[in-house]
């Protein structure tokens, strides 16, 4: 099992102020989105981030942590994730929508408030077209694609170890032009979301 005990959440506040805007375990005004973090056991762990399971992805993030050692690192109490960035200001006369900032092609990456390196914004290539397109009917799950399923049922594939999978509904909250957050939802809704992601 990937999951950890569920987690609450914290400092979620309103930007101006006052109570919480958590609603029957979501946060209100947040738009629900898909993510999915991906890898070989053996290799870097892969964050995509999608509109519905079986569309594109929007964001694919690639995190400098082995996938085992970053599902280890699930079983801690609260599972925090940092992403930070240099924004460079436009060149004249262009603009800055609220979704550039998922632009942005590398991060300084933080787990649990310790730099692990960082993380690299890149296209899908053709594995992760292939896991995008497994997985394209599973809305919330964990598990394992083994590696004549992935295809590279070889020497270096064994290497690797097989392909293990988190797919979530989050809850992704636009802070500012220079600032978001997705909140992983648990499937009962009642407990607040088990992994955070801050860019």
């Amino acid at each position: 099992p990937i999951l950890a005990p569920a987690c609450r959440f914290h400092g979620i506040v309103p930007r101006h102020g006052g109570p919480s805007r958590m609603h029957d375990g979501h946060v209100s005004g947040a738009s629900r989105t898909t993510g999915t973090l991906f890898g070989y056991r053996r290799a870097r762990v892969t964050l995509a981030v999608q509109e519905t399971p079986g569309s594109v992805p929007i964001l694919l993030l690639e995190l400098a942590m082995q996938t085992g050692r970053f599902m280890q690192e699930m079983g801690a109490e609260h599972l925090r994730v940092a992403l930070e960035c240099e924004k460079k200001p436009p060149g004249a006369g262009a603009g800055i929508g609220r979704t550039r900032l998922l632009d942005e092609p590398l991060w300084t990456a933080y787990v649990n408030g310790r730099k692990i390196g960082y993380a690299m914004r890149r296209e899908p290539t053709e594995d992760d077209l292939t896991v995008m397109q497994l997985l394209r009917t599973v809305s919330v799950g964990a598990g394992v694609l083994p590696n004549d399923v992935m295809g590279c049922d070889t020497a270096e594939g064994q290497e690797a170890g097989d392909l293990a999978y988190m797919r979530a509904r989050f809850d992704r909250v636009v802070g500012s032009r220079d600032s978001e957050a997705l909140y992983m939802l648990n499937p009962d809704g009642n407990n607040g979301p088990e992994l955070s992601i801050f860019f």
